[in-house]
């Protein structure tokens, strides 16, 4: 895939609005209404931008001490952020903070998720702190090694968390909390479920992915990455899981018995730079892409039209997310740039 970087650059500049922040992001997100945006920054801030103003002064929030490692929409209204002061905060979208929990000067919160079924989930070493939606500790999770990454399932009935060795799969609302191991040696780095439950993907510190498809426990190898999969969902109907870590979106099917047996679809290659994030369309069969020349993009899933959203020349990208009505997207950069781009029909 080849164009031109005016043509690369045209949805930014004509739709979208931009800042150089000047730290790295690690996290961009929207709240459950939309309404805001936000971006994590290595220096510990928090930035917040208003979606129906977008030439307005974003709000910086000094949220952690060091990096803020982790960000999050939460399961109400406003953000969830861990940082490497060992702190869980909550983020209303006018900026007010509320300190969740404190685990720690050397416990880094880097792993998070929230539902709005009113579950967040916060991993800290071994441990797996499920806290209800008023911030209240449920549970907490023990697993047999640091815990790498956590999701839960499209109903947030269920939590998996990748650890060395596997994964574990819990039951949120369980009286005897027991995990259900799913066992493949080496080194898991994160982790994926599919939005019903009927399977979980985990990425491979030797760049590659394994799966267990939950009903049986069939094991599934996909590899064939030049880089590892440090970004993945699955798409708005389930059919497709969509990675990073390669030249192209790979998207690997999960209808008619696959991914066993069945090769991956790739879209929006042909570059040498490689997908760094990938994030799903909430309501359509589109992903966007970020690659780490820092190039954004869409494709069109069935058809393989790609649409650019961002030129490259402004750092890897390390953030992408889209708005819950999949209207706005949202990026950022190693470098601390970041844009919010309204993609909704005018």
């Amino acid at each position: 895939m080849s164009t031109s970087l005016n043509e690369a650059d045209a949805l930014l500049q004509t739709r979208g609005v931009s800042r150089n922040l000047e730290a790295w992001v690690m996290g961009a997100a929207f709240c459950r209404t939309g309404g805001t945006a936000a971006f994590a920054l290595g220096d510990g801030s928090l930035h917040i931008a208003e979606v129906a103003a977008p030439e307005a002064e974003w709000q910086g929030i000094a949220a952690h001490e060091g990096s803020t490692r982790a960000l999050v929409a939460d399961c109400a209204d406003g953000y969830l952020t861990g940082g490497d002061d060992g702190r869980l905060l909550r983020t209303a979208p006018d900026g007010t903070g509320t300190e969740l929990g404190s685990y720690g000067a050397m416990k880094w919160v880097e792993n998070l998720a929230a539902h709005p079924a009113g579950v967040r989930l916060a991993a800290i070493g071994r441990a797996v702190h499920v806290l209800d939606g008023k911030g209240r500790l449920l549970k907490s999770l023990a697993h047999p090694s640091t815990v790498t990454g956590v999701a839960l399932d499209g109903k947030g009935k269920r939590i998996v968390a990748s650890h060395y060795n596997g994964a574990s799969l819990w039951y949120v609302a369980a009286k005897e909390d027991k995990p259900r191991l799913l066992e493949w040696k080496g080194s898991h780095i994160g982790v994926a479920i599919h939005p019903d439950g009927t399977h979980v993907v985990t990425a491979m510190q030797e760049a590659s992915l394994h799966g267990w498809r939950l009903e049986d426990g069939q094991h599934m190898r996909m590899s064939g990455y030049p880089g590892k999969t440090r970004s993945m969902g699955f798409t708005q109907s389930g059919r497709f899981l969509a990675t990073a870590g390669s030249e192209a979106v790979v998207l690997w099917p999960f209808f008619g018995g696959g991914p066993m047996g069945k090769a991956p679809t790739e879209l929006a290659g042909g570059d040498e730079a490689l997908v760094s994030r990938v994030a799903c369309h909430p309501k359509h069969e589109v992903v966007a892409a970020g690659f780490n020349d820092g190039l954004v993009l869409m494709v069109e899933v069935t058809s393989g039209k790609v649409v650019p959203v961002a030129a490259p020349g402004r750092g890897p990208i390390s953030a992408l997310a889209w708005n819950p009505s999949g209207t706005h997207l949202a990026f950022g950069t190693e470098w601390g740039f970041c844009g919010v781009v309204n993609l909704s029909r005018q």
